[in-house]
């Protein structure tokens, strides 16, 4: 068996040195080196920080807080007002997952620089389809893939970054399961990141650009979140799982209801959770465009940090408590509460992760709807729900329909989250157990919850209901079919529902009928939390970085299709932007999938001009509903919408699309951003904008804008020219003035902004990878 010791890496900094332990022993409980626990855990450095903030502030501080401010730049002279000031922040560690690192790493390469500033690894979870099995799936996905991952892995090694294998398990999971700890806060570049909030860390998805920043030790920026407290009273049980939680907050806060917030759960309720109960809370909070959701520090994590080799940072963070609790009389933007002994199993869809159904009501409001009542797919787990707890619930469920002779009458798929929970759910009987009830394995992988699935079942346009344990539901995210109606719930449910094969079977009340034509009623599930024998860490699938990597090399074929080195975007001529044309003025749901969509496209995420061909090919014109046909203004014909893009950029035409309220919702790719401003696009101006989304768009230069008169989105047509004025006078709060010409008439409306001082700057130089050159050649980097 390869060496499992833990690994780390020390740095100097502002911050003491960081924690970065990869695999432990497979009989550890303690995770740590002959160095004592403090020497290399930030605790008494936050501690030090947030007491000079705490004592400007002169009042009691949410948990969140502490955690955010004890990583400032210049706690003693940061402006901190909630929803209006930026912070300028140190994290202490970087995740990226494949599809993304790549254009990440790319931006990296550009910059010039030697190494990581930070602790950083790469995960490679997103470029393995669902087609077969677990195995034949990842050996497939290694030989499509080689040139990436070779890629990825050389760079890692030259950059200083650790690498996970194809095979390895999700980033969230193994984030949690390796390097989250209790204070962390890090940035990961997939909006799920948040995941690691069930162990008490801040950690907050961004896009790559963002990611880039920190890897070069310059500060990262957030705008300071709002809190949203959530007070969870009774206890979790039956049928009722940690999903639910996040299932009713969707319903109650929207897709939108959480943006430019942080989600801070607390009360009695909270210790009924087990750790990555918690952190399946945590990970769906992306669907109300939280910035990140957190608990506080507990018993259920410092059983899970013991089982997981890390019982002394346990033993340290607790020394530290009252770093990671809110203190008594905090102030919360907004408080809800949710009663863990009277809430509801709940299955959420289709198409939005807000529209709620309990349970008791699904069967009801599926005829009502018209929604496919059959199921045709169930899956379970994903990076929100792929637990060992998870999987041992939904298999004391399959063992209890199995005694009946029943099992799943639809095809039942199963993602194990890492290959940590694969190994140990396969020596403890629980992957025998799924796959009798007629499960199939798939790959420690994203797989079809990020529409990495081959499917074959039904056909393209084809109505349709799957029920997943996903966190994400989007028209055609799973399968690329947008009439499948896709319900998210807890892994239990979905179990359950799959028995039944129908949307109309609730389990708390209906009967089923065993194969000996007697009527049963399946128990509610239960798993235990751990497991008892220890966690089996399966196949070692990690690369560390080399101490030397002066003879590695980075190679990337001027040919490829795969991979494509960046060219710096155009500096902003200091010019205002006169008749500009509307590429695409787009109608109803925007998100980040509509704009880049993924599937099959995952593959030419390293490589800028092959991916910009899906550009906006998921949006719906307003002009004629349609998707991916758009009329070209010079020519009057329509046309794909990446090749109209390319048409005005070849011409010279400077272009915008419009767009209605949280635009860029969703996945933190910053594809969606970098694709417009690569096919010559200069703004996007929308009602509103998701955060992650907002942030990629000011990094890569683009003028992120929103209408000061929601109404004003009816002013503007296909066939508008625009012309945005006065950009040579952008300010802070300044509105932008717009002229729109229709038909020869024009009127002038204002265009609001969220830049501050330094992003102006990103504008000005074309995007913050150019200031970030410019700045590194005049010898004004920002350094830690």
């Amino acid at each position: 068996m390869a060496q499992r010791a833990q690994r780390y890496i020390f740095l100097a900094g502002s911050l003491v040195r960081r924690f970065h332990a990869a695999r432990y022993p497979r009989s550890s409980k303690v995770a740590v080196s002959n160095f004592e626990a403090d020497h290399f855990l930030p605790y008494k450095k936050m501690q030090e920080t947030l007491e000079s903030v705490a004592g400007r502030l002169n009042r009691p501080l949410t948990l969140s807080e502490k955690i955010l401010y004890s990583h400032l730049d210049e706690p003693k002279e940061q402006e901190i007002e909630r929803g209006k000031s930026y912070l300028k922040l140190l994290p202490d560690r970087v995740a990226l997952q494949d599809a993304t690192a790549q254009m990440a790493l790319l931006q990296f390469i550009s910059s010039g620089l030697k190494k990581v500033a930070v602790p950083s690894t790469v995960h490679c979870d997103h470029l393995i389809e669902a087609q077969v099995s677990g195995d034949k799936d990842l050996a497939r996905a290694k030989d499509l893939n080689k040139e990436v991952y070779d890629f990825l892995s050389s760079t890692c090694a030259k950059y200083g970054l650790g690498f996970w294998k194809p095979g390895s398990g999700i980033i969230h999971q193994i984030i949690l399961e390796n390097y989250a700890y209790p204070g962390l806060l890090m940035i990961g570049t997939d909006s799920h990141t948040p995941n690691g909030g069930g162990l008490g860390c801040l950690c907050i998805g961004v896009g790559g650009a963002d990611a880039v920043d920190v890897m070069a030790s310059i500060p990262w920026e957030l705008k300071c979140p709002t809190v949203i407290g959530v007070n969870l009273t009774g206890k979790i049980s039956g049928w009722t799982s940690p999903k639910d939680v996040i299932l009713k907050l969707a319903e109650i806060l929207t897709v939108k209801g959480g943006t430019g917030a942080i989600v801070e759960y607390h009360g009695p309720g909270v210790d009924s959770i087990s750790c990555t109960g918690m952190a399946t809370i945590c990970n769906m909070g992306a669907e109300i465009g939280a910035t990140t959701s957190l608990f506080p520090f507990n018993e259920r994590m410092i059983t899970y940090l013991c089982a997981t080799g890390r019982g002394q940072i346990a033993d340290e963070a607790e020394k530290f408590k009252k770093l990671f609790t809110a203190d008594e009389g905090c102030k919360y933007d907004q408080v809800i509460e949710i009663n863990l002994d009277t809430l509801e199993p709940l299955v959420n869809g289709p198409f939005t992760p807000d529209l709620a159904h309990p349970i008791s009501k699904l069967g009801e409001d599926s005829e009502k709807n018209k929604y496919p009542m059959d199921i045709k797919v169930a899956l379970i787990g994903s990076c929100t729900n792929s637990s060992y707890e998870d999987m041992g619930r939904c298999a004391s469920i399959a063992s209890d329909a199995l005694s009946h002779g029943l099992k799943s009458c639809v095809p039942f798929n199963v993602t194990p989250g890492s290959e940590q929970i694969r190994a140990t759910i396969a020596r403890d009987g629980i992957i025998e157990v799924l796959e009798k009830f007629g499960g199939t394995v798939l790959a420690n992988a994203c797989g079809p919850c990020i529409g990495q699935w081959d499917r074959k079942d039904v056909k393209m346009g084809e109505k349709n209901t799957i029920v997943t344990s996903y966190n994400r539901n989007f028209t055609g995210r799973n399968d690329a079919n947008p009439a499948t109606h896709c319900f998210v719930t807890s892994p239990e449910m979905v179990t359950a529902l799959a028995i039944a094969g129908r949307l109309d079977f609730n389990p708390i009340s209906d009967l089923l009928e065993g194969k000996d034509g007697k009527t049963f009623k399946l128990k509610p599930p239960m798993g235990d939390e751990l497991p008892a024998k220890g966690f089996d860490p399966g196949e070692d699938t990690y690369q560390a970085p080399p101490e030397n990597a002066d003879s590695v090399k980075v190679n990337v074929d001027p040919k490829s299709e795969r991979l494509q080195i960046l060219e710096l975007f155009e500096k902003w001529d200091g010019k205002d932007y006169i008749d500009i044309a509307v590429l695409i003025k787009i109608k109803g749901k925007c998100t980040t999938d509509h704009i880049s969509a993924a599937g099959p496209w995952l593959k030419y995420r390293g490589h800028l001009d092959n991916i910009s061909n899906n550009l906006f090919i998921g949006a719906t014109n307003s002009e004629n509903n349609e998707m991916n046909k758009v009329k070209n203004q010079k020519t009057g014909q329509f046309d794909a919408v990446p090749a109209v893009a390319r048409d005005y950029k070849a011409n010279k035409i400077k272009w915008c699309a419009v767009g209605e309220d949280n635009y860029g919702e969703g996945s933190s790719r910053e594809h969606a951003a970098l694709e417009p401003r690569h096919l010559g696009g200069v703004a996007i101006i929308v009602k509103s904008f998701a955060r992650i989304h907002e942030t990629n768009l000011k990094k890569q230069g683009m003028l992120a804008l929103t209408f000061a008169n929601p109404g004003d989105y009816d002013k503007i047509q296909p066939s508008s020219k625009l012309s945005l004025l006065n950009l040579k006078d952008l300010a802070p709060g300044k509105p932008v003035d717009c002229e729109i010409k229709n038909n020869g008439s024009s009127e002038k409306i204002q265009l609001n902004h969220s830049f501050n001082e330094g992003q102006i700057l990103w504008f000005r130089a074309g995007s913050a990878l150019n200031l970030m050159k410019e700045q590194a050649a005049g010898g004004g980097g920002d350094k830690r």
